[in-house]
């Protein structure tokens, strides 16, 4: 698991409070429960539970992990913690290949890549998809394709997890969005990194350049799709037009966010192991060197709101 959050680029803004209560809630707050994540069942304690858009939400922690898995689910996601159902956890955590962890429902670091990374696909990493649809359209299909194997390995430093969760709370929970456009731009950064590396190998090898040109085309593309959270859709419309790369508008907070995305979009890339390999220590001194930077490139704070329509009572479409 990793601290994407299902629902943070999607539903996780709070449009509560103003709908009429017209279904009761199926699960309460402080409830056990179990929760599809991926493939897998886990064991989770509903947090909160709010009806949005006359669907209730219900926002989870995973028992045995780190809070930066918690998210918003749909009832889709839930069963009741029943005997019944923990049988069902467990033929199917057999069934993934997983029985050394069955009791547990919880493993060791190799599990949480696959249940962190299926977490992509509750977003729109295929495509456009209408908000309502996304998570069933993408739930059955991606998670059966993808093994956990195949993904990969991209370890944040702590430091940079801080931040993501820092730059989660700034826009979801205080209604704050980065001043665009950035200095440095993602552009900048990797032309910054690009330079670093050539002074500390003396030379510059095209695999480098090529790892940076791949990431620059992966944010450009996903940006829009998968990497803004609801309350900075208006800006970006408003910074981003035609003929300019997002690349060149937006800085290190959202390009930390594609490093949470990046396994389960390479998934789908057909990599050699031996390249697979050093694939990763590159993204990784990529990181460390973000992580070296994190007082120049990132932002300790964010802008208020202004006139945007995310303030107040977000009655976000």
């Amino acid at each position: 698991m990793v601290s994407s959050k299902d629902d943070s680029a999607t539903d996780s803004d709070n449009s509560s409070g103003d709908v009429p209560d017209s279904k009761p809630s199926v699960y309460t707050e402080g409830e056990k429960v179990l929760a599809y994540h991926g493939p897998r069942i886990y064991e989770a304690k509903v947090q909160k539970a709010e009806l949005r858009k006359n669907e209730w939400r219900y926002f989870v922690h995973y028992l045995g992990w780190n809070k930066n898995w918690d998210e918003w689910v749909g009832t889709d996601r839930l069963m009741k913690h029943t005997e019944d159902n923990v049988l069902k956890q467990q033929a199917l955590d057999k069934k993934q290949g997983m029985e050394k962890n069955t009791k547990s429902g919880r493993s060791a670091q190799a599990k949480p890549k696959s249940s962190a990374d299926v977490k992509l696909d509750k977003e729109d990493t295929k495509s456009n998809v209408p908000k309502g649809k996304k998570r069933k359209a993408d739930s059955g299909t991606e998670k059966g394709n993808v093994s956990a194997e195949k993904l990969v390995k991209i370890q944040i430093p702590s430091t940079l997890k801080k931040q993501l969760v820092d730059d989660w709370e700034f826009i979801t929970q205080q209604n704050k969005l980065v001043k665009l456009p950035r200095s440095p731009t993602v552009d900048d950064i990797l032309t910054k990194y690009l330079e670093y590396r050539s002074k500390k190998d003396g030379m510059m090898t095209d695999s480098v350049g090529e790892i940076l040109n791949g990431i620059r085309c992966y944010f450009d593309k996903a940006l829009p799709v998968i990497l803004l959270y609801k309350k900075e859709r208006q800006q970006y419309h408003e910074a981003v037009s035609d003929n300019v790369s997002p690349s060149s508008v937006y800085g290190a907070e959202h390009l930390l966010r594609l490093f949470v995305k990046l396994p389960e979009l390479l998934a789908y890339v057909k990599i050699e192991e031996e390249t697979l390999i050093r694939l990763q220590q590159k993204l990784l001194d990529f990181l460390k060197f973000l992580q070296k930077n994190q007082g120049t490139f990132f932002l300790s704070a964010y802008d208020g709101p202004k006139a945007s329509e995310g303030s107040g009572n977000d009655k976000e479409s």
